[in-house]
């Protein structure tokens, strides 16, 4: 049996068009009904067919829906979440795919009261974005984590659960909170960073003379993947998880000065230490089948 049977997705970009094609390969007799504010891409979803009906308005998409999932960026969860409230089915499950949830949760809360809301995040994407670059095994071998509120029925979470299984995702429940605190570590501190490194890179390029691009290494270049992320995006994950974040970044800062510390006074022990530790914690990564361990990152040199 199908966990749902009308889904509606309010945001067709990379996550949202995914996950309709996800639904259209795993879950081919669901209906599936988008939205988004943007004209262009509810045209180009229209050409691209993933849905069975593209709406203009938010409220018309989720009329009929037992699922709604809200695909928008962090900044715009309280405006969507109002203009689809008058027209939101009294048993229907609103959930989303920020990487955030904490506040999500709260906004949420405050502009659907009486819904059943059961934050969602696919830990799943790419540095594209649009309808375009969404596809179907997005979230194939990937985890999806679930921060229902503390009165959520049970019920609904095993159905929102066996709908991200079937779409291919390993599903985690967790504390909002808790999910905030560990996504500033491995998501959002490792962006902040990418931004800041390939931002003084753009400032050097006058002193160098262009060389910083002409000869950047493989480290650069992956630090240049993260860095093109979608900017509202993750102007918004900052804003919405900046408790966490700055908790983070305040404990890489102290880290990052006792490297320092290190390297001026030469102390070889210490960094072996560090770099055999992170080395350690690579291995696992991809012992837990989040990466693989491809030379140079799988690229290609043909």
């Amino acid at each position: 049996m199908l966990p749902f049977s009308r889904v509606s997705i309010i945001g067709l970009g990379l996550i949202g068009s995914s996950i309709a094609r996800a639904i259209r390969a795993e879950m081919p007799t669901v209906a599936i009904t988008g939205h988004d504010a943007n004209p262009d891409v509810r045209a180009k979803a229209i050409e691209l067919g993933f849905a069975d009906d593209v709406t203009d308005t938010a409220g018309a998409a989720v009329i009929d829906a037992d699922l709604v999932i809200l695909a928008v960026p962090l900044g715009g969860m309280r405006s969507v979440g109002e203009a689809i409230a008058a027209d939101l089915p009294a048993d229907a499950i609103v959930s989303d795919v920020g990487s955030s949830k904490e506040a999500v949760a709260n906004a949420l809360a405050e502009v659907l009261p009486g819904h059943v809301v059961i934050p969602g995040h696919p830990v799943a994407g790419t540095e594209n974005s649009g309808p375009e670059a969404g596809f179907a095994s997005l979230f194939k071998g990937r985890w999806c984590i679930l921060t229902p509120p503390a009165d959520a029925p049970e019920a609904a979470v095993e159905r929102l659960r066996s709908f991200w299984e079937r779409l291919g995702a390993n599903v985690e429940i967790m504390d909002a909170r808790h999910h905030d605190l560990v996504l500033a570590v491995t998501s959002h501190l490792p962006h902040l960073i990418a931004y800041t490194i390939v931002g003084t890179a753009s400032d050097m390029e006058e002193v160098t003379r262009s060389e910083v691009i002409k000869f950047s290494a493989g480290g650069f270049r992956d630090f240049t993947r993260i860095a093109a992320s979608d900017p509202t995006m993750w102007r918004d994950v900052f804003l919405a998880n900046k408790d966490a974040v700055l908790e983070m970044l305040q404990r890489f800062s102290e880290d990052l000065t006792a490297l320092q510390r290190a390297i001026r006074w030469g102390d070889g022990d210490t960094l072996y230490e560090l770099f055999t530790r992170t080395r350690a914690v690579r291995r696992s990564i991809i012992e837990q089948g989040q990466d693989d361990a491809a030379p140079d990152f799988g690229r290609s040199h043909d």
